[in-house]
């Protein structure tokens, strides 16, 4: 597969032409919101195997051949030229597929209100086949030990199907916002520790859920080894029942990080305890600040590489949102951005007549437009540049994998980057 971005001019005919593929092809792979109105700036993954390239000035056989991570004469041989062949500018060559690594992939699905709804179950069932666990979004903690259960409907089904590990999200939320006190309570009174790790036993085993998660957050930094002790505790427990268990932990640079969102998380002994962790490493950008980024490639490998520093990487998978925002300007404290999927975003540029630019920096894309009531907007988003170098990124530090917050927004060229890069792990 090759990533294209859409220049001025070009049409889905043209692309097609260009790299031997067809309109329906592209149009079905990428769900192409607008294939009448393209935007220049959006990406397109053209499905094909392999890859082109174009010769630019000063490009030589080696050059290329280091930029892609294979040999010159093994380049030379795919395109049946000659290695001391001079290179015409502007000629096509072709690029075999790079060899794909092993990771593991998990989403997040959160059911909202007293139903579920069909197109959240549909999104489960399109990208379950890409991943390893399916995760529902959360089974809340009582102060009595007891769980509320979320709406789970099909997702079991999906999971076993799917061959995915189903994953018992575990929440200290209460009124759908994290609670130090119910986590206090969860962690230093033992009556009721015990209850609750009793209760999520029998639900586990009712339910079929091979993947015990803990997503405690907000708890009192004085719980950081409560918290510890109470992991060590549940993994004792869960491993004679032949289940893994895993944590959510908050996206920290140091073990001195401070604020009631890290100081409770000891990436060390949560990378000695549990199976593996899920860093939260995206809001950066978030709904109720200035617009930015959702999870700039900076700050994001800036906590990957904490982490590894603390634990082991293949312990580690780097959270990845699947939605952007769109901010009204000017940011007002108080206001809340409206969350958008990538193809909402495409959607909103063509319809503005407005080219999507990409900060290299941050690694995402970006545009601003005028609404119809005069207001000024600024749009961040995913796309597949932005994606693509998130994974080179997982592969680089040799992270098990990526977890995904949340499914229900589309996303399509998120699942064929997968396939082109890595070999899903089913552990069901």
């Amino acid at each position: 597969m090759q990533i294209h971005v859409v220049q001025q001019n070009q049409s889905l005919f043209g692309i097609a032409q260009a790299y031997g593929t067809t309109v329906e092809d592209l149009i079905e792979a990428n769900e192409i919101p607008n294939p009448n109105n393209l935007v220049i700036g959006q990406t397109l993954v053209i499905p094909i195997i392999g890859s082109f390239y174009w010769v630019q000035p000063g490009d030589s056989l080696y050059s290329i051949s280091r930029r892609f991570g294979i040999s010159y004469q093994q380049l030379a041989s795919v395109n049946d030229i000659s290695v001391n062949q001079p290179l015409q500018v502007g000629s096509r060559l072709y690029i075999p597929p790079r060899p794909r690594t092993t990771a593991e992939f998990n989403a997040y699905v959160e059911p909202r209100g007293n139903t579920v709804a069909p197109e959240l179950e549909e999104s489960a069932r399109e990208a379950a086949p890409y991943l390893t666990y399916l995760a529902p979004f959360s089974f809340q903690a009582l102060r009595d030990g007891s769980l509320k259960e979320p709406l789970l409907n099909e997702f079991p089904a999906i999971a076993r199907a799917n061959n995915n590990v189903l994953m018992m999200v575990i929440t200290n939320q209460e009124n759908d916002q994290f609670s130090d006190e119910l986590g206090r309570i969860l962690l230093n009174d033992m009556a009721i520790q015990n209850k609750f790790l009793d209760n999520i036993t029998a639900t586990a085993k009712k339910y079929g859920f091979r993947d015990i998660h803990f997503d405690f957050e907000f708890l009192r930094p004085a719980d950081r080894e409560a918290y510890n002790n109470f992991l060590r505790k549940a993994k004792a427990r869960f491993s004679q029942e032949g289940w893994l268990i895993s944590t959510a932990l908050a996206p920290k640079t140091s073990a001195e990080q401070q604020g009631l969102w890290y100081e409770a998380h000891d990436y060390r002994a949560h990378g000695e305890i549990v199976d593996f962790v899920i860093i939260m490493t995206y809001e950066w950008g978030y709904s109720g600040g200035p617009a930015m980024a959702v999870s700039p490639i900076g700050p994001v490998r800036q906590v990957l590489e904490y982490a590894i520093s603390e634990m082991p990487s293949s312990k580690i998978m780097m959270g990845q949102n699947l939605y952007g925002y769109d901010w009204t300007l000017p940011f007002v404290q108080g206001t809340t951005a409206r969350a958008i999927s990538p193809q909402q975003a495409i959607q909103i540029a063509a319809e503005n007549n407005v080219a999507i630019q990409y900060d290299y920096q941050a690694q995402a894309p970006f545009f601003n437009y005028t609404a119809p009531d005069g207001k000024r907007h600024e749009v961040w988003f995913e796309d597949a540049r932005s994606i693509q170098a998130k994974f080179d990124l997982i592969k680089e530090l040799k992270l098990r994998g990526v977890s995904y917050w949340k499914l229900g927004l589309s996303f399509p060229q998120n699942w064929l980057l997968i396939t082109e890069n890595f070999d899903v792990t089913k552990r069901a």
